[in-house]
């Protein structure tokens, strides 16, 4: 297990150096000058614009930049906003709770939906039933982000008025951020409605969010279902005369879920990537909208900084999920 641990870290260095190098070098291909955009309507003078250049480092040779910049992600330092002057590991902390909230959630639905919907799928195999689950699968798989998130506010919100349109939680209250998440802190406040609240603000974004995870889990489910539901350690559970549910649940599912598992960890990355569209569209404060915020700005150590942290998010799930899979299956650790 500990040959198995190890190269699975060897395979994190390159990965992250590389990925350092595609966020530097993707900021700078964008239009726009960070020094002007610091300087507002009112602009710097020649003199001026080349001091402010010199002091960020930007007067220097690409290869020079990208250089200083690993030595300073060597040494814990992501950079610091050109635009708050805060460094950007302590913005990135502050906002990533909401982003893990409506993450979880969503992974959360995703999973209580996907998993029985494949399960159910597998076992009726080409009836209307598996038929109507994959087909409706295959269209939350192919829905635009933007697009469905816009059609539910337009239906929930606005029509029936049931959801909040914006935010974490209404205005009306206020208290102190413990732990970050705004389901947690409400209810630790005490407050009357808070919870309510914050769970009403919740359930759109994490819908919205939960969409193409939930279909590609209800896909690997019945796929991974199908497989196992032919093997032989199958029939002879069933010529023995097990119950179905016992059959299913107990030796099918158990089997099948080691694929699954690995796609539940995979999908972390699609909500990364998602939830950069739904905290936009939903006004949700999280890494997803201050990196779109960032990007607008041009600032480019918040950009870079966010990128890699995201990075970084996404192969520590990568990394813990691959050693449930090594404990689960223990011939992928001899691998």
């Amino acid at each position: 297990m500990f040959r198995f641990l190890m190269a699975r870290l060897g395979i994190l260095v390159p990965t992250f150096l590389g990925v350092a190098l595609v966020a530097f070098s993707f900021i700078r291909l964008l239009p726009g000058d960070p020094v002007t955009l610091m300087a507002g309507e009112r602009g710097v003078s020649a003199e001026r614009h080349a001091q402010l250049t010199a002091a960020l480092g930007y007067d220097q040779p690409l290869p020079i930049q990208f250089m200083n910049y690993i030595v300073q992600l060597f040494h814990g330092d992501f950079g610091t906003s050109i635009v708050t002057r805060r460094p950007v590991l302590t913005e990135f902390l502050t906002l990533f709770p909401a982003t893990v909230e409506l993450s979880l959630v969503a992974i959360f639905l995703a999973v209580l939906i996907g998993v029985p919907a494949g399960v159910f799928a597998a076992v009726k195999r080409g009836s209307w039933l598996d038929q109507t689950i994959m087909g409706t699968a295959l269209v939350g798989y192919s829905m635009p982000i933007f697009w469905w998130g816009l059609l539910l506010i337009i239906f929930f919100s606005g029509t029936l008025g049931w959801t909040p349109v914006s935010g974490r939680i209404s205005l009306m209250y206020f208290f102190p951020q413990v732990t970050g998440f705004m389901l947690v802190d409400s209810l630790l406040s005490g407050q009357k409605g808070a919870f309510a609240s914050a769970l009403s603000h919740l359930i759109l974004p994490s819908v919205v969010l939960a969409t193409i995870p939930l279909a590609v889990i209800a896909r690997q489910t019945r796929s991974a279902m199908l497989e196992v539901l032919s093997e032989d350690y199958v029939r002879t559970a069933r010529a023995k005369g097990l119950k179905p549910n016992r059959v299913i649940g107990i030796h099918a599912l158990r089997n099948a879920l080691i694929p699954v598992i690995t796609t539940i960890g995979l999908q972390i990355g699609v909500m990364m990537a998602g939830a950069i569209l739904t905290e936009s569209i939903f006004s949700w404060p999280g890494i997803g909208k201050w990196m779109v915020d960032s990007v607008f700005r041009r600032d480019y150590p918040v950009v870079q900084g966010g990128l890699l942290l995201i990075a970084l998010v996404v192969m520590v799930v990568n990394l813990v999920v691959d050693l449930l899979y090594g404990l689960i299956n223990p011939r992928v650790r001899a691998r």
